[in-house]
């Protein structure tokens, strides 16, 4: 009888875990990157990116709904190989890094739409405006770290691509020789914490 009870006790305990639980990630800055492309006036496509971010992701093959993502951008480190247009950038015109330092994302859902692709949906905060967006995700590879440094380390990495119209944010400047849809380019590579 106490047998049967111990079995009863360990099969409640097991029914009450989550189905999958997430690993943590930290992003690693050397091997990730935020970029993006602006049209200008039709001609061309502006390529730029941003040098300094953080953030973590919790990530689960099977559980795709405990799946989350948290970033940081620090907007004064944007980058188009042009100091006065970085500069440009930089001022009240356009991200206005003086008084919003960051950019933030932070994921709401995320929804499996293909063998290695989904979509995350969550809330971008730019110029103090917070408003939802959803960007299309491509899983890369998860597996232990090859290189000796990082003593095989869980590592994951995906592509993220999107689109969003930056006058959603109240950036309006030099629209519409600007175009107003921001191609987003971002690849994630992150470490199991």
């Amino acid at each position: 009888m106490r047998a049967l009870h111990v079995l009863l006790a360990l099969a409640t305990a097991l029914l009450s875990l989550p189905a999958s639980a997430a690993d943590r990630f930290k992003i690693d800055p050397t091997h990730s990157s935020f970029g993006f492309l602006i049209g200008h006036l039709g001609y061309a496509q502006v390529l730029g990116r941003f040098g300094e971010f953080e953030g973590e992701f919790s990530f689960s093959q099977t559980d795709i709904a405990a799946n989350t993502i948290r970033l940081s951008i620090k907007s004064a480190s944007i980058d188009t190989n042009l100091k006065a247009r970085d500069d440009h950038l930089r001022s009240p015109d356009f991200f206005n890094a003086a008084e919003f330092p960051a950019l933030h994302f932070v994921s709401t859902r995320v929804e499996k739409s293909g063998e290695m692709s989904g979509k995350v949906t969550g809330n971008l905060t730019l110029l103090g405006v917070t408003k939802p967006v959803t960007l299309d995700v491509t899983f890369n590879k998860a597996a232990p770290h090859p290189l000796p440094r990082y003593n095989q380390v869980l590592t994951s990495g995906f592509s993220v691509r999107g689109t969003i119209k930056r006058s959603d944010w109240g950036m309006k400047y030099g629209l519409p020789g600007l175009s107003d849809d921001v191609q987003l380019i971002i690849e994630i590579e992150g470490h199991k914490i």
